[in-house]
């Protein structure tokens, strides 16, 4: 029996993915195993949040979304496992392809990230000689004109 071992983040975009998989005539021989990858929280949450608080959201977040994914798989229960990622995905990974015989293949359907890097920065403006030089100008000669009424 094969099995697949499939990160997801997002329904929808999982679902995209995933659907050539879904479709093949294999799917209802292999075993399933979604690992849902819950969004991160930024380090100022456990400041408001305890941790069991942060874990029973974590715990719904993926109930949720396995609730919107399995309808999509249309295989037996017992052929699907859900797991929830608490910590690294490579350790989780090493993990999961050592509980079966068979070596598992591994799909990453996470939505991409916005990237934040050095290479996604803004595009630049044109360089220009006099910054600001325009509304200077105006205000200045704004103030002469007010100079000259006096």
């Amino acid at each position: 029996m094969d099995k697949v071992i499939v990160y997801v983040d997002h329904a929808d975009y999982a679902q995209q993915l995933l659907a050539p998989l879904f479709a093949r005539e294999s799917s209802a021989q292999t075993h399933w195993v979604l690992v849902a990858c819950a969004p991160r929280m930024t380090h100022r949450v456990s400041k408001w949040v305890s941790h069991s608080a942060r874990e029973n959201w974590r715990a719904k977040w993926a109930d949720k979304l396995f609730a919107q994914i399995l309808p999509a798989l249309r295989v037996p229960a017992g052929r699907v496992t859900m797991v929830l990622a608490k910590g690294p995905l490579a350790e989780l990974t090493d993990q999961l392809q050592a509980e079966g015989a068979v070596v598992a293949q591994v799909v990453d359907a996470r939505r991409p990230k916005m990237d934040t890097g050095p290479d996604s920065a803004k595009p630049e403006k044109p360089w220009s000689p006099l910054p600001g030089t325009l509304g200077s100008l105006l205000t200045g000669c704004g103030a002469l004109w007010m100079l000259a009424f006096e």
